[in-house]
């Protein structure tokens, strides 16, 4: 299987880094837009069997975005640090993802993008090619990952769309 590092497409990897900061403050409403006219009990869900709900999707979401508006900070603030890896499955399985919810997940991550764009929307184009040390895939830019995390939620949403049609709601 690929790594996640491997999948974001190729026009999103040749934009140039202010349109491609813009493209990563676009998505700041996505995960509300997952949640939009659904029932608690319908967020809770699984109909698509072995697949995470639109709640887990969503918790899952927030804390990504959290980890990778860390990670770009600290690539920022320090010379090639060494960034922390984490179990996305681990996660989901033992922080009670299900107990959450995924309304405020939803606000937290739309807040925590619009601060991220901000700060990101400062930056030199110099900033944007600093790299910092991933121990699965080695150097990392923050260009990368201003792409790689405008990816990762339009990927999941095509799991969430999938959801809602399997719930009759579109």
């Amino acid at each position: 299987m690929a790594h996640s590092y491997e999948t974001v497409p190729a026009d999103l990897k040749a934009l140039p880094h202010r349109e491609a900061v813009e493209r990563y403050a676009e998505g700041a409403e996505v995960p509300a837009q997952a949640l939009a006219g659904l029932t608690a009990e319908q967020v809770g869900s699984h109909p698509v069997p072995e697949r995470w709900s639109i709640r887990q999707v969503v918790l899952h979401l927030m804390d990504i975005d959290l980890i990778g508006s860390y990670r770009m900070k600290r690539i920022l603030a320090e010379d090639n640090p060494t960034l922390d890896l984490f179990d996305e499955v681990a996660f989901a399985q033992n922080l009670g993802y299900e107990q959450q919810d995924a309304a405020a997940a939803a606000e937290v991550f739309r807040l925590n993008r619009m601060l991220t764009a901000d700060m990101l929307r400062r930056l030199s184009d110099e900033d944007f090619e600093r790299t910092g040390s991933h121990g699965e895939v080695g150097p990392v830019s923050v260009g990368f990952y201003v792409r790689l995390f405008s990816h990762h939620v339009g990927h999941h949403m095509k799991f969430v769309n999938e959801k809602r049609a399997a719930l009759g709601v579109a």
